[in-house]
């Protein structure tokens, strides 16, 4: 990562969610991204931030698998507790700033990381604020009770950016029951600029929430699919590669590269979500250059396209049509392969087969086919 280490994310991601019932709501999917996993990209494809660090439940603690693209930390009783097991967990680091964000908040954007930052260069900490437009009142047993002034008041949102060494030692020393980390801080005598918000930056707390987000989605959502089929003969050699996994078998499968027929599916798959053409475009097999190549060149270089056009790819399904070898009992270890080459998580990821019931050239053993869908999703 080129970005430098000295800033950090901490998202706060160790609460029980109860408001929203049934699974914690930083790990409901959001349009087919997890909430957490949304927060994270905002933060880790920043050209500012250097590291992204998860605070998350020691009951979740594999709730975040390699790839999500943040390191976790085990979080506390309380949100207060959460953010001090982070800091303290940075203190040997050469971080310098920390931007303080609820995994809650899934629609941050780098418009909004970016106007903390600036209220960083000049101040010990900043965080966004909108502005309260609504009249205020006061109620008793159901009744309007009486009205408060709404003069200087302000709607609070994260990331709350701070310089490192400050917040530290005002969690060091701050009382419980904080509600958020700008109490801590001026608690301790640090001034807190307030910058720009956005109403788009809302806090998931009730059920109603996932639909308001999942509406502001919507507006600029873009969901690709793409489809994915090959074919290769069977010829000589004593194994065939499928999904990156070499399959001992009395004969193997003939092409210009490896021949790995479920990973050509697959990389067809995803050029076609992206509208980019076919491998053989890419790769063109009249170029000696990829004889006898290994087709997870093939595979990352589609899966790198995607990224490069701000695409997250949400899921990969191949199917393999044969009669030989059997895939059943192999299919786990092709979907690890496949999940080591894309990063994308191996729940993400299926793999099966089936056979034509002795039709055709599969079903006469003649080779091997492979369907295969990607969906694509902008993140």
């Amino acid at each position: 990562m080129s970005a430098p280490a000295s800033i950090t994310a901490i998202i706060v991601a160790a609460g029980s969610g109860s408001r929203v019932g049934g699974i914690p709501k930083q790990w409901r999917e959001l349009a087919g991204i997890r909430v957490v996993d949304r927060a994270i990209v905002a933060f880790a494809g920043h050209p500012r931030v250097g590291r992204v660090l998860v605070v998350v439940p020691a009951s979740d603690a594999n709730a975040l698998i390699e790839g999500d693209g943040g390191d976790i930390v085990i979080g506390g009783e309380t949100r207060q507790d959460s953010v001090r097991n982070a800091l303290e967990h940075l203190a040997e680091t050469n971080t310098a700033s920390v931007l303080i964000h609820d995994a809650a908040r899934p629609l941050v954007s780098h418009e909004i990381i970016d106007r903390v930052l600036a209220g960083l260069d000049t101040a010990p900490a900043a965080a966004p604020a909108l502005s309260v437009t609504d009249a205020l009142w006061r109620g008793d047993a159901g009744q309007v009770s009486g009205v408060a002034d709404r003069s200087g008041l302000f709607r609070a949102q994260t990331p709350q950016g701070f310089h490192f060494e400050p917040i530290l030692a005002a969690h060091r020393t701050a009382k419980p029951g904080a509600a958020d980390d700008v109490e801590i801080a001026r608690a301790a005598g640090i001034e807190v600029a307030i910058v720009e918000g956005d109403e788009a930056n809302l806090k998931i707390t009730h059920e109603l929430d996932f639909s308001r987000a999942e509406k502001m989605l919507g507006h600029d959502m873009d969901v690709r699919t793409g489809n994915g089929f090959d074919v290769h003969r069977f010829g000589g050699g004593d194994h065939v590669t499928l999904c990156g996994v070499q399959i001992p078998h009395e004969r193997g499968l003939t092409g210009h590269s490896d021949a790995d027929v479920a990973m050509h599916a697959l990389t067809d798959a995803i050029y076609g979500a992206l509208a980019e053409g076919d491998i053989g475009q890419h790769f063109p097999p009249s170029d000696p250059h990829w004889k006898g190549a290994d087709s997870t060149v093939f595979l990352l270089h589609a899966v790198q396209l995607a990224a490069d056009r701000d695409f997250k790819i949400s899921n990969l399904d191949v199917t393999l049509i044969c009669e030989f070898p059997k895939i059943g009992p192999r299919a786990e270890g092709m979907r690890a392969r496949l999940s080591d080459i894309t990063g994308l998580p191996a729940n993400r990821i299926s793999v099966k087969a089936t056979t034509t019931e002795q039709l055709g050239f599969t079903g006469r053993s003649e080779g091997i086919a492979a369907s295969a869908t990607a969906t694509l999703i902008k993140t």
